[in-house]
């Protein structure tokens, strides 16, 4: 296939690095020659690089630059030509003149694909007298090393398209998903579940940036926690990006912004690119400060309590969380207390799903001072979290936090996190928000449920697709959660999805797609 790409930035020399790779011909443009001699100095050098690492042949790279053709002018005409790949900057009017002009130089047998990341491609295609012939192909930076590909058929599209599509993209060795012509199409709007809620839980000063990014990295296992992932990708890009797609749904609950971020984006505390964000960058930058020592007695008697009913809980399990603590206490040679009343020396811990250790106190009359809420999320590293209250006393705390991080013999100790009390604590909020927006694009059809978990895994680099976190969980358990966050909190934005509910209704996996209507027709 002769392919065009129309841009030669960052992203086009990706794209064309890419198909030529894939063993097509690709005819490199720009409006800027220089721009498109810099590209190809840079795909060879990189091809050169894979060569030493012994990656690629000499034979093999050589092929590729050879099939790479740098074009003077981007609206030259051609019979040839298959596809066009437009890669140039994000803006409605720039990118429909260029299709115009595509359009009067080549044939109409030609696809068009657009590489925007946040606009409508179907907005895009009305600048085309015919629209039918444009879709987005949304490749993720760096191109060569991101293996995942967005196809989005705008409204016009025509319906062979994306199939086409699809078959390129996998035949040069990255995945395809299809997704509707929705703000942030998949990966974008996905990932808005977890920056957003680390946002929420920052506005409620559950625990400062760094805290929530251990937590995030050592219980849920994530590369980044959401800030470090924020300063990465620059706030100001990110900011745009969870206003957009919260305005492009109707200003929906679950994708609310949070206040934190504009005045941080006009005094340019944008991230790494600005030396400084959410933390410092650069020689002289003082890092997060390091969590504090553990100093309080460890031998002091603890004893475990089950949390109260709430809407929806289920009591077998509430038993489970505090036998489980009970039990990794025990086997860290911590003093654990049993019986119906707290006994006057020990500490109170509660096991929490979805509400507040407050709530608690207030229901079993636990002494305030010395209960707190305990985690019981599964962690990916050894890393346990404490939640304190108002009311706690300040050296039962650090001796809550000093039993919390024994270990049992031949084991390292843990790292003990402590927030402030809050519905949930922090990673069963994250949690819940990551697979609540995945439900809610799954439940609007805006993309299949393999597709989803695909995409987020490849596009973000979570450990598991988010559905699939959440079946790890269980479906019953994720509806407990989101209904106890609700409960607890009466904020719409925890609200659970028809998706999750009526799968833990019927018993169904999350990401099971189900049976729709139109597959009862005959």
């Amino acid at each position: 296939m002769r392919i065009r790409i129309v841009g030669a930035g960052a992203m086009g020399r990706g794209i064309a690095q890419w198909a030529a790779s894939g063993g097509h011909t690709v005819e490199l443009c720009d409006v800027r020659p220089e721009a498109v001699t810099e590209a190809l100095e840079f795909v060879r050098s990189m091809l050169e690089r894979a060569v030493r690492k012994g990656r690629l042949s000499a034979e093999e790279a050589a092929a590729t630059s050879d099939r790479l053709i740098p074009l003077a002018d981007p609206w030259a005409e051609s019979a040839d030509v298959e596809l066009v790949v437009e890669a140039v900057r994000e803006d409605l009017g720039t990118k429909a003149e260029v299709f115009g002009r595509l359009e009067r130089a080549l044939p109409a047998s030609t696809v068009f694909a657009t590489n925007t990341s946040s606009l409508s491609v179907t907005r895009i295609a009305t600048a085309l007298k015919d629209p039918s012939r444009l879709a987005g192909l949304h490749f993720f930076n760096p191109v060569p090393l991101m293996r995942i590909v967005e196809v989005v058929p705008g409204a016009a599209t025509r319906p062979e398209i994306p199939g086409a599509l699809t078959a390129l993209v996998e035949s040069c060795g990255h995945r395809a998903v299809t997704v509707a012509d929705t703000p942030g199409f998949l990966v974008n709007h996905a990932g808005r579940g977890l920056v957003t809620e680390a946002l929420a839980l920052l506005e409620e000063s559950v625990a400062d940036p760094a805290g929530i990014d251990r937590i995030a990295r050592d219980v849920l296992g994530l590369r980044m926690g959401p800030f470090e992932l924020m300063d990465l990708t620059g706030l100001d890009v990110t900011a745009a990006v969870i206003d957009s797609i919260w305005q492009g749904f109707r200003y929906e609950d679950r994708l609310r912004p949070s206040y934190l971020t504009p005045n941080r984006v006009v005094a340019g505390l944008h991230g790494r690119k600005t030396g400084r964000g959410w933390f410092g960058y650069g020689a002289d930058a003082p890092g997060p400060a390091p969590e504090r020592p553990v100093t309080g007695d460890a031998d002091r008697p603890v004893q475990v309590v089950a949390e109260p009913g709430g809407p929806g809980s289920g009591g077998s399990w509430r038993t489970e969380r505090a036998a489980a603590l009970r039990d990794a206490l025990t086997a860290s040679g911590a003093t654990v207390r049993t019986g119906a009343a707290p006994a006057a020396d020990a500490l109170v811990l509660v096991p929490v799903w979805g509400t507040t250790v407050a709530a608690a106190v207030a229901a079993l009359g636990l002494p305030a001072a010395r209960t707190f809420a305990v985690d019981p999320l599964a962690a990916a590293g050894r890393r346990r979290v404490l939640a304190v209250t108002a009311a706690s006393d300040p050296s039962a705390a650090r001796d809550a936090r000093a039993v919390l991080a024994r270990a049992a013999d031949g084991e390292d100790p843990y790292a003990v996190s402590v927030v402030r009390d809050t519905a949930g604590s922090v990673a069963q909020r994250l949690l819940a928000s990551i697979v609540s927006v995945a439900a809610s694009i799954a439940e609007r059809s805006l993309a299949a449920p393999g597709d989803i978990d695909l995409a987020v895994t490849a596009g973000l680099g979570y450990p598991v697709g988010p559905l699939a976190w959440g079946d790890r969980i269980g479906a019953g358990r994720m509806l407990e959660l989101h209904r106890a966050l609700h409960a607890t909190t009466g904020d719409p934005r925890h609200r659970p999805t028809r998706w999750v509910t009526e799968r833990a209704q019927l018993g169904l996996a999350l990401t099971d797609p189900g049976t729709a209507p139109g597959t009862c027709d005959g």
